[in-house]
């Protein structure tokens, strides 16, 4: 995705007026505790099967960022294994898609009321400051969790929109890789998705800022590489997201 460059000395451009966050890697390491939960939902249950055992590569290639029956479906078609799609009211198990999907979800939640969860703080710092200059900000998520993991890491009241798995369920919006839930999030901040920075960590979230018309995708590198994420469409990648800070200080600075 091309941009027209801006004006300032910013790599942010100067016509940005929102942020819409991913959650789970962008604001929280929850995304640590997702990689659990998905490795100990699927090591057995493909020892059981005796299909090829899973590994750490297989969240990044088929799970992360994406609805969470979707990763399910994906994950098991790596493997060629082919289960009833079933209903997201089938209780946890193994014998559907959502069943497997539920399971996971008990044990994510699990570890969040145990653990408990803090956001990074230097995502936070951003948080912060993008607030006071006064840009509006959204979470995109595809987790279902997400207004449960934002009010355990006190970052609830910061956002004015959430468009979690739930929001997108109920609107018939599709998920990422697909743009429409960050199109959503801007349409409900009342600002134009080319007037909007796309924040992910997610190969197919990254994906999804890209197919879209906002006006920046930026990649914080939480492990996928920045090679990877500039493939699949990044304009920027940072390490930690207070890297941006000084940008916006320029856009501010060079505004009469």
């Amino acid at each position: 995705m091309s941009h027209e460059k801006t004006t300032t000395r910013s790599r942010v451009p100067e016509t940005i007026r929102a942020f819409l966050f991913d959650l789970d890697g962008v604001l929280t390491p929850t995304a640590v505790s997702h990689m659990h939960a998905w490795s100990r939902l699927f090591t057995p249950f493909l020892v059981e099967r005796g299909a090829a055992p899973y590994v750490e590569a297989d969240y990044f290639a088929h799970i992360d960022g994406k609805p969470r029956y979707e990763g399910v479906r994906d994950l098991l078609a790596s493997r060629g294994i082919e289960l009833p799609y079933g209903s997201p009211a089938d209780a946890p198990g193994d014998d559907t898609v959502c069943a497997l999907g539920n399971r996971k979800n008990s044990v994510f939640t699990a570890t969040i009321a145990e653990e408990g969860v803090a956001p990074y703080p230097r995502s936070f710092a951003l948080v912060e400051e993008a607030q006071r200059l006064g840009y509006a900000m959204a979470v995109v998520s595809s987790s279902k969790n997400a207004p449960e993991v934002l009010r355990a890491a006190s970052l609830d009241g910061f956002f004015e929109v959430v468009v979690d798995g739930n929001v997108a369920a109920a609107h018939g919006i599709p998920g990422k890789p697909a743009p429409d839930t960050y199109t959503y999030g801007a349409e409900l901040l009342g600002i134009a998705s080319d007037a909007c920075v796309v924040v992910e960590d997610a190969e197919s979230g990254v994906r999804a800022g890209a197919a879209g018309d906002f006006g920046l995708v930026l990649g914080v590198d939480r492990g996928v590489g920045r090679a990877t994420l500039e493939r699949e469409g990044a304009d920027i990648v940072v390490d930690e997201l207070d890297e941006i800070i000084p940008d916006l200080h320029d856009i501010r600075e060079d505004r009469p």
